[in-house]
């Protein structure tokens, strides 16, 4: 009995050490990706240059002493200087201020438009997915058919029904965009339904609609959050490009696209004009590609240890 007094049951959890714990800890899927998010640089450089910029987009504007309206004739043409930062335009319009007013709609635009594909994407590739059948099969002829529409003859057409702005602009972005957010969670949708999980769903009775959306969708998050983040600079662009067409929003509205159409004519004597715009439309399009690409890494289940 006294031999046995000197074994006792030994507590291994109390000797691990806090790192031990930690690296021994159960992880959740989400939590496993953002950790794996923030040991990718490329990843959070993108992801802190994003926040800088939405910053300045919001607030910056707030501290400047002069609106992106305001005309100065006797101080058109400045170049960048302690009262001006960036310069000044051919009417003598303050384009610190000008650029952060162009940073909102450029970033509204491609945020808004992503976000409503999102939502017309993910329902109609949801559904063609999991119906299947020739109801899959016309649904997709439909979004081919979508597809293979020139882009700017529809921007075009919808200039002379609606007239330029900025609902013309997420509209025209909209109104085959989805698509390809379609495909992808078709494809994801085709995969996840063969699984055994979804199978005893529908062995329980379980509806459609809660399968959908309580099954399936959530766990097609990954791929979707990915062509989301992917999904944004190229609306991004696409509005920059319309506006410096002259097809995006009118003057005196400033847009990302709009200072750089303006300031191109003046690139050999004033290029501060076109410098700081086209700067902010790479910046933003390279942040958001380097984050996308880091959370398809992060999402990516064949890398997870």
């Amino acid at each position: 009995m006294e031999d046995q007094a000197l074994f006792q049951p030994l507590d291994r959890a109390a000797q691990l050490s806090v790192e031990e714990k930690e690296v021994l800890a159960p992880i959740s899927y989400w939590k496993d990706a953002w950790l794996r998010l923030k040991a990718n640089r490329s990843a959070m450089f993108g992801l802190i240059t994003l926040s800088i910029l939405l910053t300045l987009a919001i607030f910056a504007p707030m501290f400047s002493h002069h609106t992106y309206y305001e005309t100065q004739l006797h101080l058109k043409n400045e170049p960048p200087n302690s009262t001006f930062w960036f310069g000044t335009d051919e009417l003598g319009r303050d384009l610190f201020t000008r650029c952060w007013w162009g940073a909102r709609i450029s970033l509204f635009v491609g945020i808004t438009a992503s976000l409503i594909d999102l939502v017309i994407g993910v329902m109609f590739g949801a559904f063609a997915g999991f119906v299947g059948g020739k109801m899959e099969e016309w649904m997709m002829r439909i979004a081919d058919i979508l597809y293979a529409i020139p882009y700017l003859l529809v921007v075009i057409l919808l200039m002379v029904i609606i007239g330029p702005g900025i609902f013309t602009i997420i509209l025209a972005l909209t109104l085959t965009g989805w698509i390809n957010m379609a495909r992808i969670v078709r494809s994801q949708i085709l995969q996840l339904k063969q699984l055994d999980y979804v199978k005893a769903a529908i062995a329980l009775g379980a509806s459609r609609k809660r399968i959908l959306l309580c099954h399936l969708i959530p766990n097609a998050m990954g791929p979707i959050i990915v062509t989301v983040t992917l999904t944004i600079p190229s609306a991004i662009f696409a509005e920059a490009f319309l506006s410096f067409l002259g097809l995006g929003v009118q003057a005196p509205i400033a847009s990302w696209g709009t200072m750089a159409n303006d300031g191109l004519s003046a690139l050999r004597y004033y290029p501060w004009r076109l410098f700081f715009p086209a700067t902010f439309i790479s910046l933003t399009m390279l942040s958001f590609n380097l984050l996308g690409d880091g959370l398809r890494d992060a999402f990516d289940p064949r890398l997870r240890r």
